[in-house]
């Protein structure tokens, strides 16, 4: 658990140390989780730390490329985005449980001419599962980070 508090917190370390644009939110499906964005040029990193399904805890973070909607003519922009990473978690009280591996992530977004960022995605993380009767699929994952609105304040 220490490990993989240590390994967000860099992670979000090292995406802060680069320069602006920077979003910072809230986004809401199957869970609850804090989501901070940061450019790297035209693309982004996207890191989300939350509550799956309410009853655990989960980090991941994915390397999204933006590609732009110039067709729709909006005050604001929108940009669909798709890209690829990591991600792990545990869940439960009595019976403790782990999961690591792979997270994607595709969505459409908004940003408005105003400082703020609207967004709705598909965050999937599927790899192993880790728990006491040995190692299994994480099922779990393909809808835990699943459909999500995202809602973020950039600066």
């Amino acid at each position: 658990m220490k490990k993989f508090i240590i390994f967000a917190i860099a992670l979000f370390t090292a995406a802060a140390v680069y320069a602006q644009p920077r979003a910072i939110g809230g986004r809401i499906g199957y869970g609850l989780e804090l989501n901070y964005q940061h450019s790297l040029g035209s693309n982004m990193l996207d890191i989300d730390f939350g509550l799956p399904g309410f009853y655990g805890i989960e980090a991941a973070a994915t390397y999204d490329w933006i590609f732009p909607i110039s067709s729709w003519q909006e005050k604001g922009t929108w940009n669909w985005y798709a890209g690829v990473g990591a991600g792990g978690g545990m869940y439960g009280f009595n019976n403790v449980s782990g999961y690591v591996g792979v997270a994607g992530r595709i969505g459409v977004e908004y940003n408005f001419w105003f400082p703020m960022n609207l967004s709705i995605d598909w965050r999937p993380l599927i790899g192993p599962h880790f728990h006491n009767g040995g190692v299994g699929f994480n099922s779990f994952g393909l809808y835990q980070g699943g459909i999500a609105l995202s809602i973020r304040y950039l600066f």
